[in-house]
């Protein structure tokens, strides 16, 4: 249980695995190419799950080191260690959510929420929230929203404006995007940010399949 993927927990056999199968944005298909290879590679190395992986990539020295192995390319070791940083979404700022008040917001921050990751340990639970909601002086309703929202989060892509969209189009909890129909919820998304004008941009039905493949990767802990 936590904010962030346990890594150390995902072998590297498990996770070329999900590579193969994962849907990728244009950028990111390299990591499809001689899986076998290079994993093979990184295990010759010594390297047994996604944890000690993550560490060697965040090493540019190292990142080059490997990069001359013919085996690997720079270019493929760099979409790696994108991929495996996506993938612990950053925390994000409560004002970052669309319609939770500025009272609201000064009232987790005087308490030292600043943002998703410091509210998600105080929320886990139904009586968690309740005693969140007391101390912080903020209606139960509000806090169960901002619980939805910080969940959301925790998904790849999803940042507050998106997790606000889902929230408002009924797709509000991890759950609930896992069940998706990603041709639905991109119809209704759709539909919804037409009629309210909450985001800009194209959000695409590929888009909406990789975000519920997405979901699917994210331990649902939060009790609802």
């Amino acid at each position: 249980m936590g904010y962030y993927l346990d890594f150390s927990s995902i072998s590297l056999d498990q996770y070329k695995e999900k590579l193969k199968k994962k849907t990728m944005i244009p950028s990111r298909m390299i990591l499809k190419e001689k899986l076998d290879e290079r994993f093979a590679y990184f295990k010759n190395l010594g390297i047994m799950n996604v944890l000690e992986l993550e560490k060697i990539l965040k090493k540019k020295e190292k990142v080059m080191e490997l990069a001359k192995e013919k085996s690997l390319s720079e270019d493929f070791l760099i979409a790696l260690g994108r991929e495996l940083k996506a993938i612990q979404t950053k925390p994000r700022k409560f004002k970052d959510f669309l319609g939770i008040s500025e009272e609201t917001i000064s009232k987790l921050e005087k308490n030292g929420l600043k943002n998703t990751k410091h509210l998600y340990d105080k929320v886990i639970s139904k009586n968690d929230r309740k005693e969140a909601a007391k101390t912080l002086g903020i209606g139960e309703q509000e806090i169960l929203e901002l619980t939805k929202l910080t969940d959301l989060t925790r998904i790849q892509w999803v940042n507050g404006t998106f997790a606000s969209v889902l929230y408002q189009a009924g797709y509000d909890t991890i759950d609930k995007v896992v069940k998706a129909d990603y041709e639905e919820l991109y119809n209704n998304v759709k539909k919804l940010n037409a009629e309210q004008k909450l985001y800009k941009g194209n959000i695409g039905l590929n888009d909406m399949k990789i975000l519920v493949e997405a979901a699917t990767e994210v331990p649902q802990d939060i009790e609802y």
